[in-house]
């Protein structure tokens, strides 16, 4: 094999494998995760926020991207109005009444504000928006393809925004298993009183100690000062002798004496 030909077939192969990771990635569709998913279905939690979620688990379709929430819906020109940030979800379910929506936003100010530009589509929209809309929660819920109002109503109603949150370990606030809640309001004064009087203790002590080292050292002052022939107030200050009580010094303990 001359080596312009097997220079051929190593650039060919290397072409090959190069292209095969592309293929496969363009090949497989994207997969779209959740930031909440139930841990006993598996599935994303909004999902089973939709009436009657069970019969729905398996043709509700759910995105997280704007683009393909356009694709299954046909373009709906209301959408448009809608910022789609990241971290936004939405699920997608067909039922009788027309085909639910159900978006929920990251924050409650996202929420709000596509609820502000909806309304404003629809006051600015002459003959009808052509859907039913209702706020929930954070949710912001669309009905398309119908036309039964009292039906629409019925179906959002039964669509509740509901967020549980949990503590990483046990909660504190929960009455322990096997205690009554009389048990855990007497537990909880006794604790309290315990507390106060304790803390009172505490004070009180301290006031009787001080008291009795305040006697102590008076009673120590009080013994030196009457050891002593006679009393200045000086307080050791150098001073003039004019009436006579401070010791007089030594000549012999004097300089040049």
């Amino acid at each position: 094999m001359s080596f312009p030909r097997f220079a051929l077939i190593f650039v060919s192969l290397s072409a090959f494998i190069g292209v095969m990771p592309i293929v496969a990635e363009a090949a497989e569709p994207p997969i779209q995760t959740s930031q909440e998913i139930s841990e006993k279905e598996g599935i994303p939690v909004l999902m089973k926020h939709l009436p009657d979620w069970e019969s729905k688990a398996d043709t509700a379709i759910f995105v997280t991207k704007f683009e393909d929430l356009q694709t299954y819906l046909n373009e709906r020109e209301v959408l448009n109005r809608i910022d789609f940030l990241p971290g936004t979800e939405a699920v997608i379910a067909s039922y009788p009444a027309g085909k639910l929506v159900i978006i929920e936003f990251a924050t409650p100010q996202a929420s709000v504000d596509a609820d502000q530009r909806v309304a404003n589509f629809v006051s600015g929209s002459g003959s009808g928006a052509g859907f039913f809309y209702r706020r929930i929660g954070n949710y912001n819920v669309f009905l398309f393809d119908g036309n039964d109002e009292a039906a629409a109503n019925a179906l959002f109603d039964q669509i509740r925004y509901e967020k549980v949150v949990q503590w990483l370990g046990a909660e504190p606030l929960l009455v322990p298993e096997g205690e009554s809640e009389r048990d855990f309001i007497v537990g909880a004064s006794t604790l309290f009183v315990a507390t106060l009087f304790v803390i009172i203790s505490g004070f009180t002590l301290s006031a009787v100690i001080g008291v009795i080292l305040g006697i102590l050292y008076f009673i120590f002052r009080e013994r030196r000062r009457a050891g002593m022939d006679t009393f200045s107030d000086a307080g050791g200050m150098t001073r003039l002798n004019l009436d006579g009580l401070s010791v007089e010094d030594i000549p012999a303990r004097l300089l040049n004496k």
